[in-house]
């Protein structure tokens, strides 16, 4: 026994690609060989592989079976070799399997798909985020950058890459460059405002590096902090602080208004806030607006601003982009004709 664990060993020890075209040799090997040997009873190449497979992955079928002393020689050999062979190789590929797996929670492995959203910082507003872009989108991919030694969320559609993301590696290995949008949130285990908000101007200025075109999101502390982003290509702005304090203001003053911008904001409830295009047969924003209103759709603003209701005889300009509020349902029959 003692030779046999010295053989097992040392195959345990091989290289990969050895372990490979061994085996896959000795299955070559040994079909051709009980072919030869017992061509009554393997009668074809495909009954004597289909016999050294069954062999070296289990305990057979009886289907075949060697009837010659030089048959069953081989087969103890087979036996021996080819077994122990076989389930070393079925052993690495199920660890490489759980090595895969582990490096994937752990964020080292490099994510290749493309039209994704980045998010960069974990956190609650992180998580809610998540959330809030599978239900609007349920075939998403999204790709979290942090810090963490392991991936705090356990979802299929969700790729860990682990890294500080003001490192332009990390980023490429986001896949930074061929994603469809950026969400930078803010800190929340820095307390100082100014130091938080300074992280993320930094990281902000590594992603516009290395991908200028995709659409980045920032989030920001303090309003008058907007300033210092002034040489950093950022697409929007959300404020954390002034937006919640001026909501709760505008709850205490006009009752019930927190529900309405819980609709907006959230795919959860109610209808939801869509982008559309223009049409050509839309002259004017009345144009739009009668015509949407009759599919269920409320236009409500351009990309200039949200008084829409003071322009209606104004002209749409060519590939001008409307904003508008209706249920899912409308906005797909929108989108479709």
């Amino acid at each position: 026994m003692f030779p046999l664990q010295r053989i097992l060993f040392r195959i345990v020890r091989l290289n990969n690609w050895v372990l490979f075209w061994a085996s896959t040799s000795l299955i070559l090997v040994s079909t051709i060989a009980m072919s030869t040997i017992e061509p009554e009873t393997f009668p074809t190449i495909f009954d004597s592989f289909w016999w050294v497979m069954t062999t070296v992955t289990t305990v057979g079928y009886g289907d075949y079976y060697p009837v010659t002393i030089a048959g069953r020689i081989y087969a103890v050999f087979l036996y021996i070799i080819g077994i122990g062979l076989i389930g070393v190789v079925i052993g690495k590929i199920i660890d490489s399997f759980g090595m895969l797996r582990k490096m994937r929670e752990e964020g080292k492995l490099d994510y290749k798909g493309e039209n994704h959203i980045v998010i960069i910082g974990w956190s609650k507003k992180a998580e809610y985020a998540i959330e809030e872009i599978l239900q609007t989108d349920s075939s998403m991919e999204i790709v979290l950058i942090d810090i963490l030694k392991k991936t705090p969320i356990n979802n299929n559609r969700v790729s860990y890459v682990q890294g500080s993301a003001s490192n332009q590696t990390i980023l490429q290995k986001a896949n930074i460059t061929k994603s469809k949008a950026v969400i930078i949130f803010a800190d929340d285990t820095i307390e100082d405002s100014l130091l938080a908000d300074g992280k993320t101007l930094l990281i902000a200025t590594a992603v516009e590096r290395i991908a200028r075109d995709a659409h980045t999101t920032v989030e920001i502390l303090h309003e008058e902090h907007i300033q210092n982003f002034v040489h950093v290509h950022v697409d929007e702005f959300v404020v954390t602080h002034e937006t919640v304090s001026r909501m709760a203001v505008r709850s205490a003053f006009t009752k019930g208004v927190s529900f309405v911008y819980s609709q907006l904001m959230s795919h959860k409830y109610g209808d939801d806030l869509y982008q559309l295009s223009s049409r050509s047969e839309w002259r004017t924003y009345q144009d739009a607006f009668d015509a949407l209103i009759k599919e269920g759709a409320t236009l409500i603003a351009n990309s200039e601003g949200i008084n829409i209701s003071r322009r209606l005889d104004e002209s749409i300009k060519e590939d001008t982009t409307l904003y508008i509020i209706c249920d899912k349902e409308t906005y797909t029959r929108l989108t479709n004709t």
